[in-house]
């Protein structure tokens, strides 16, 4: 029986995917994002193990309801793909109970799903942190290759995505930046929209509670000019943005 380990679960509408879904945190994420607003999703040690059938229960539960309010199942993290076997075995398993599925990703793992999970993924949530391959790194720790390469991969195999981009005052407002992403994704036949996120503190006291620094405590939020400029940015591109 394959295990994992989660961190928690939720209901939600309107920002996992469409419709009201139920939402199941996995635990362990290779990236250090600056503005992460769960550190408590970091390590995998620290989730709680449970087998497929022990998620599905849970699942199955409430999949009459998030099916009628045109929703479905979506696995976030941390990072689902850090958990392969478990994140394709559970979706497989809700495609099997007709529940739409979606996976929420930043792709730096994508080479670990492989076209059967896919197959079984409704909709990707892509998180691209930036189109800057430095600040990617300093942002991230981690490189914007495989994510990019994800997204083609994506693309080729019809896989329809909706892409989520923090915007990040002096980090990831570059209009250089911004123009370079937008034009990738124009070239891309499967993004259904560009979710523009403003960067946000409420993830704060989790640092505090860790007893570990927040790296932009003291970074400025985006006003809603900044805002309103990299949407329209996208929507240059012909993209669907908000």
């Amino acid at each position: 029986m394959t295990t994992g380990r989660i961190h928690s679960w939720d209901l939600s509408t309107g920002v996992d995917g469409p419709g009201t879904r139920f939402v199941l945190f996995l635990s362990g994420c290779p990236l250090r994002c600056l503005y992460c607003a769960n550190p408590d999703t970091w390590h995998m040690r620290d989730g709680q193990p449970v087998t497929v059938d022990d998620a599905m229960a849970r699942i199955e539960r409430y999949g009459q309801f998030t099916d009628l309010a045109g929703g479905g199942v979506t696995l976030t993290g941390g990072e689902p793909l850090l958990q392969p076997a478990f994140t394709a075995e559970v979706l497989h398993r809700c495609k099997e109970f007709g529940l739409h599925t979606a996976l929420d990703t930043s792709g730096a793992l994508g080479a670990r799903a492989d076209d059967a999970l896919l197959a079984d993924t409704d909709l990707v949530l892509l998180d691209i942190k930036s189109f800057d391959a430095d600040v990617y790194q300093r942002l991230t720790g981690g490189h914007l290759a495989p994510t990019l390469n994800f997204a083609t991969r994506l693309n080729r195999l019809g896989v329809p995505v909706w892409i989520r981009y923090v915007l990040v005052p002096g980090w990831t407002d570059d209009p250089v930046a911004v123009d370079g992403l937008g034009r990738f994704l124009a070239g891309l036949d499967n993004v259904n929209r560009v979710d523009v996120l403003p960067f946000h503190k409420l993830g704060a006291h989790k640092y505090d509670t860790l007893g570990i620094p927040f790296p932009l405590r003291d970074n400025p939020v985006p006003r809603a000019a900044l805002v309103e400029r990299v949407r329209d940015q996208f929507r240059a591109y012909g993209l669907q943005a908000q």
